[in-house]
């Protein structure tokens, strides 16, 4: 499917598929044939089974626009215990986490992806001693990543855009980019998602197609994610600040909460398509 000259897909994760048969066949439902896959849950299983899976995936025509990667441990509960806990933040998951990138990037080589996100954790302030150190560690997953030829995207929700955008000039290293989610800018109280999309434009490379309500404590508790279309992110002015960036990739729809992930998805792709058809 294509609107406006995007293609418009879904994060496999959304589906919360059984296996690739199944993740193909919710895929099928919904009249798309674009996802970014998950490669935690491959990386988990033994060669043949992963394999197997990927073998359905190939014979099934799914074209893949990222990979994505997350990390066992990681608490989401609150903003708090995800600022301890998430990406390469502690110091005594540092190096697993960096091995368990890496090998996903091994692993989106192998399937033909160029694009790999995630969330690298909370970049503390510049004026902080572990800014440094953040510098250095993203820098350390990056370059060998493009040695296999994939660039590291980093989610946004976590810092403001301005101040993620000091970040990534401050790189000392090259593939690095944004993977643009408008409702985590608002589910952390990181600023306005239009804004933002302005301010990082010409470093994103992949975009999600999420909705959010800010919540009545900012940065201190969690917004409430919604269905595409029905919370504060405008799907007209989301996809004219866009088009104002000259973004041209891929729009791809990630829900993670609600009880019917299917429904969700379809009202995501009837906003879209009344939004930008």
């Amino acid at each position: 499917m294509q609107i406006r000259g995007h293609v418009v897909g879904v994060c496999s994760w959304s589906l919360q598929p059984r296996d690739a048969a199944d993740l193909v066949a919710r895929v099928r439902q919904l009249g798309l044939e674009h996802v970014q896959l998950a490669l935690g849950p491959l990386l988990e299983m033994d060669p043949p089974a992963r394999e197997a899976e990927l073998r359905t995936l190939h014979e099934s025509g799914i074209k893949l626009t990222a990979g994505m990667i997350s990390f066992p441990g990681e608490d989401y509960s609150t903003i708090t215990t995800i600022r301890r806990t998430g990406g390469y933040v502690p110091d005594d998951l540092w190096k697993q986490r960096r091995e368990l990138t890496l090998r996903a990037g091994e692993l989106a080589k192998a399937i033909g992806l160029r694009m790999l996100s995630t969330h690298v954790g909370f970049v503390p302030p510049s004026s902080d001693d572990n800014y440094d150190v953040m510098v250095k560690r993203v820098c350390e997953v990056a370059e060998p990543l493009q040695n296999r030829g994939v660039d590291l995207l980093l989610e946004t929700g976590q810092e403001s855009a301005s101040e993620l955008l000091q970040f990534l000039n401050d790189l000392r290293c090259k593939g690095v980019f944004v993977n643009f989610d408008p409702a985590n800018m608002i589910l952390y109280g990181a600023g306005e998602p239009i804004e933002a999309v302005g301010i990082l434009g010409r470093h994103i490379r992949h975009v999600h197609v999420k909705d959010a309500i800010l919540s009545d404590q900012p940065r201190t508790k969690w917004g409430e994610e919604v269905p595409f279309g029905s919370g504060q992110v405008p799907p007209a002015a989301f996809a004219n600040a866009l088009e104002r960036a000259r973004y041209t990739g891929p729009l791809v729809i990630e829900r993670e909460a609600g009880n019917d992930r299917m429904r969700d998805v379809q009202t995501a792709i009837n906003t879209l398509r009344a939004a930008l058809g």
